[in-house]
């Protein structure tokens, strides 16, 4: 198999990309690549950098195989060198109730003002150590939702003005946006879910089950820009309603070096394939809070991904700290 063909034959598994990371003309050839794709997400912030990864390779014709795994694994989950034991035998209800307490007291930490940027680097899971020129992805999104900027590996930075809020962009929303819908949040679960159902952010399909369309609303606000604490919390609360749930026995590791909790949720079958796919959330042990995200084969095998490097609130794009 050639090697643009296996290109072609990744952006297949990989989801409809975030106007607000990426340059409309690289958006506009991954949504062509996924055309077919049904229930778009109407809050959709981001699912994978490795998107971001695709699209510009492909926009600047380089051939390349992306998503090789670490030496030795294949792109399989491997779990770390010491073992996560007291997440051992719990269940995802039980695991996020805790995470829910221990965020919940958190501190909010920085929130932007209108012109401010949010600033994320990201490595691509599984980790690419074939191609090392193509290096971390860097992207940065104004708070009000008026621009985004990325920049992959040492390429130039590259800024696209956009309109985001009030429905501007008719399927996206700013940073700003999301924060408010997060902040208004119950702070029960049931009270949360209630909620989310009445504003219909995204529209329920009649082909799946109510917690099906519960978890896919959850999935969404899960990958805002900025989350407040008490939000996350809820959440959480209201995550653990719903079935379908499984929390990895041990900890694993991600591209960007972290040892994390591994929550995975079903999200079907690949149309094309008929595989079986679940998300993967990776969850930092000690803050519970999200740094990563991945989707994961039934097989174990690591599909696409990322997992956060750093993070910061910036006064410009290009800006680090």
């Amino acid at each position: 198999m050639d090697e643009m063909t296996e290109v072609r034959e990744l952006r297949a598994h990989v989801p409809v990309p975030d106007r607000a990371r990426l340059a409309p003309g690289r958006a506009r050839l991954t949504e062509t690549a996924r055309a077919g794709q049904s229930r778009r997400a109407l809050w959709l912030r981001w699912e994978f950098a490795i998107v971001a990864v695709v699209a510009a390779v492909t926009a600047v014709a380089v051939a390349v195989t992306l998503l090789v795994g670490g030496k030795g694994s294949g792109g399989t989950v491997q779990p770390a060198a010491t073992p996560g034991v007291r997440f051992k035998g719990v269940s995802a209800a039980e695991f996020l109730r805790q995470a829910a307490d221990a965020v919940r007291t958190q501190p909010n930490g920085t929130v932007p003002t209108a012109k401010q940027w949010i600033y994320t680097k990201t490595a691509q899971e599984p980790p690419n150590k074939s191609h090392k020129f193509m290096g971390d992805l860097e992207n940065w999104i104004r708070y009000d939702g008026s621009a985004g900027a990325f920049r992959l590996g040492d390429r130039p930075l590259d800024v696209t003005k956009m309109h985001l809020e009030n429905g501007g962009a008719g399927d996206e929303r700013s940073p700003r946006e999301m924060y408010r819908v997060l902040t208004a949040l119950p702070a029960d679960g049931r009270g949360t879910l209630k909620a989310l159902r009445e504003q219909d952010a995204i529209a329920d399909s009649k082909e799946d089950s109510q917690a099906r369309n519960d978890y896919f609303e959850i999935r969404v606000l899960l990958s805002a820009d900025v989350m407040p604490a008490k939000g996350l919390a809820s959440l959480y609360r209201a995550l653990a309603l719903l079935p379908g749930g499984k929390v990895t026995g041990h900890l694993v590791d991600t591209a960007a070096g972290r040892r994390v909790i591994a929550l995975d949720y079903s999200r079907g079958e690949d149309p094309r394939t008929g595989e079986s796919m679940h998300d993967q959330w990776l969850i930092d042990p000690q803050t519970y809070r999200i740094v990563g995200k991945r989707i994961v084969s039934g097989e174990g095998k690591v599909l696409g991904g990322d997992s956060l490097v750093a993070t910061a609130v910036v006064d410009k794009a290009g800006d680090r700290s």
